[in-house]
């Protein structure tokens, strides 16, 4: 790698929040590219390790691969009840009976993403934050949860719903990172990337 040239920076997912969250605060991965990994938690495992280990896995996945000078970000978002995961809703049913359980309560999420440099930028850092929110929802009438199923924010969405999205009208309170509720922590993001030692001129993040 030349003196004056930056390593890449990749992100490892495909996630529409994500892209749009890192643009927010001006930072334009140069790739873009999602870890289609077997998701399914193991048995007994709590939320947090949960989100950590998709986010080192998803990182892992490309470092091996990517092949050239680069940092790549894997992240993952779990929203749990308890200890209990709560699914990505990818039908109707699903989203439904995560609402339902959301309901009138206060639920964590659990944001973790993991900086993970290629082999061929050895100077590049490795490092990783776990960032936990928290999210209470007011109590849903079933015609409130139909409402929210027929509007679609649900699909694809941890817990059944977006932060950003339909609703966020019955959302009574978020504690900790709104954006990492959405997908990505941004202020802990910013941070990670400043923390790497990139050649004199060059930057991710202003």
């Amino acid at each position: 790698m030349a003196a004056s040239s930056r390593p890449a920076l990749v992100l490892a997912s495909a996630s529409p929040r994500r892209i749009a969250l890192l643009r927010q605060i001006g930072v334009e991965p140069d790739a873009i590219c999602p870890a289609n990994l077997d998701e399914t938690p193991h048995k007994g495992e709590l939320p947090r390790p949960y989100a950590l280990r998709l986010a080192r896995a998803k990182a892992a996945h490309h470092a091996h691969q990517y092949g050239k000078p680069a940092l790549i970000i894997g992240a993952d978002t779990v929203v749990a009840a308890g200890r209990r995961i709560l699914p990505k809703a990818e039908d109707e049913e699903t989203a439904r009976r995560c609402l339902t359980l959301l309901s009138g309560r206060r639920h964590k999420v659990f944001t973790a993403i993991v900086c993970q440099p290629t082999p061929e930028w050895p100077e590049g850092h490795y490092c990783e934050r776990v960032v936990e929110s928290s999210v209470t929802f007011n109590r849903l009438t079933p015609q409130q949860i139909e409402a929210l199923i027929h509007g679609g924010d649900w699909q694809g969405k941890a817990g059944g719903y977006a932060l950003q999205g339909q609703a966020a009208a019955f959302i009574r309170q978020v504690g900790g990172s709104p954006s990492g509720v959405i997908g990505l922590p941004l202020f802990e993001m910013v941070q990670l990337l400043r923390g790497q030692p990139l050649p004199a001129g060059q930057k991710w993040v202003d």
